[in-house]
């Protein structure tokens, strides 16, 4: 059978295959909003390309989920609301810059034991790390992670990770952790920042000279610009 797709089609496609959940609501948000009537033109798409065996979809959650054609993944998995909250984060990054260099479940080691961020990004021009604590956890298993990085930066292993810029010096991304718990974790030499979300963290990273003229000008979120200086 013989069908033709379209862009918006193939995008799709690639979103659900990257971040490997992706929820109805989500996707009226990132591709149909600017329609008419964006829900039934995302349910339409999404049940053809679901008849054209180009995905898979789980009803077990309301809205509907939709999943990679090959995902392995039960569809009633807990590992769904996991995928879920990283994508939650990058459609937050959206709303101010798009990330570039996208890693979803990122293993820069390569190996068992070495790190595993839950998302790798160039977000603003930055490149970060992103752990997304749906849990709560001990300070001594929150160090540990860290303590994780720290090894990681020693071996300089990273310097040669395929994002690094060509036309300047490696850099080591700082470590973001999502979390609404704020934790004593410490590093002498990598950055960590704890955050509930990227709104807030917008909000901290946000320069003196926008704060000030915010005061006097109302400036839509989608405007408001940081500046995050790894140095």
């Amino acid at each position: 059978m013989s069908f033709r797709l379209s862009q918006r089609d193939k995008d799709i496609i690639a979103l659900i295959n990257q971040f490997r959940a992706v929820d109805r609501d989500s996707l009226v948000e990132l591709f149909f909003k600017q329609l008419k009537s964006p829900v039934n033109a995302c349910n339409s798409v999404m049940v053809r390309l679901y008849r054209l065996g180009l995905i898979k979809r789980t009803q077990q959650y309301s809205p509907t989920v939709y999943l990679p054609v090959d995902a392995n993944i039960k569809k009633n998995s807990q590992k769904i609301l996991h995928f879920l909250s990283i994508l939650d984060v990058y459609k937050q990054m959206c709303t101010y810059s798009t990330p570039k260099q996208i890693i979803v479940e990122d293993k820069p080691t390569g190996r068992k034991g070495g790190i595993e961020p839950d998302l790798f990004c160039i977000f603003k021009g930055s490149p970060f790390w992103v752990e997304i604590q749906r849990n709560q956890y001990s300070e001594q298993k929150m160090q540990a992670k860290v303590n994780l990085y720290e090894e990681f930066f020693f071996s300089d292993e990273w310097k040669a990770l395929r994002w690094q810029p060509e036309d300047r010096s490696p850099l080591f991304p700082s470590i973001m952790l999502i979390t609404p718990v704020r934790y004593a974790v410490t590093s002498d030499h990598i950055r960590i920042i704890q955050v509930a979300s990227i709104h807030e963290l917008m909000e901290k990273y946000k320069s003196p000279a926008k704060s000030q003229k915010e005061a006097r000008i109302k400036t839509a979120p989608s405007s408001i610009g940081i500046r995050i200086n790894l140095t």
